[in-house]
């Protein structure tokens, strides 16, 4: 069985295909776990959530992780004032996509799937999340505050201590979050090695070069993190505009062009 993880397909749904039956060819043995995102600036967002929905009905094991354009459609729906914000980060290419001019006009089923979509998702030595984990604490709240020396300055397994020096500020436990676990941005200096241990982290939300994908690819055994997003929507700029697929099982990396 492999274990393979995608983020922020963003409606692009013929390169979305394309990455899963061409150059990962899924089997009923893998498990497939998308890390959020599926809607919005692309031209197709209901067709990205029919294809993962009938991957599921046909017995493909599919985990499926909300990002935060999933949360701003949901607030969309429940809140008219919040409507705006959605629709001009993406929003309108997803109503033209379910033929609708109101968001409280999607048809339920899809709303319902989103409404099911947990926030992370941990599986052997492995975190998936949408956007990150805050290991800070909430604004204006106090974390708990915890020494974070340790004899000879080494971690479990003989690596380094890469924990700063010092009293180390974080949240009790980062998975309590859900809310950065969809939004978050510009954390990995915050990371909490003692509580994330040998796990490794795999995101996506904000969109980097394949350069730097790969780098934090070579270099993951040490900084245990890699955000997969390519910017697939972003076909505009140098480095992007790919869909990435990651196999933690074998430790592959795959990259789909944007075919939409």
């Amino acid at each position: 069985m492999r274990r393979i993880a995608i983020s922020d397909i963003h409606g692009c749904v013929k390169s979305f295909r394309a990455l899963v039956e061409d150059q990962v060819v899924l089997s009923k043995k893998d498990e497939l776990v998308l890390l959020g995102d599926y809607v919005d600036r692309g031209p197709n967002s209901r067709g990205v959530l029919d294809y993962v929905m009938d991957l599921q009905a046909k017995g493909f094991r599919v985990i499926c992780l909300k990002g935060n354009h999933e949360d701003m459609m949901i607030k969309a729906i429940q809140d008219p004032t919040e409507a705006s914000i959605w629709l001009a980060n993406g929003g309108k290419q997803a109503l033209i996509s379910f033929d609708v001019a109101e968001p409280h006009r999607i048809p339920a089923k899809y709303i319902d799937f989103i409404g099911k979509m947990e926030y992370y998702y941990e599986a052997e030595g492995f975190i998936f999340v949408h956007a990150g984990l805050n290991f800070t604490g909430p604004a204006g709240e106090e974390p708990k505050r915890e020494s974070s020396k340790r004899e000879g300055g080494k971690r479990e397994g003989g690596k380094r201590d890469k924990q700063k020096e010092g009293f180390l500020w974080r949240m009790s436990n980062p998975l309590k979050d859900t809310e950065s676990m969809m939004w978050i941005r510009y954390w990995y200096n915050d990371i909490d090695w003692h509580w994330l241990r040998d796990r490794i982290i795999v995101h996506g939300h904000t969109p980097i070069t394949t350069d730097e994908i790969w780098d934090l690819f070579d270099s993951i055994e040490e900084s245990q993190v890699i955000d997969i997003d390519n910017g697939c929507f972003a076909r505009q700029y140098d480095g992007m505009g790919q869909l990435c697929a990651f196999d933690t099982t074998n430790r592959e990396l795959y990259f789909q062009t944007n075919i939409d």
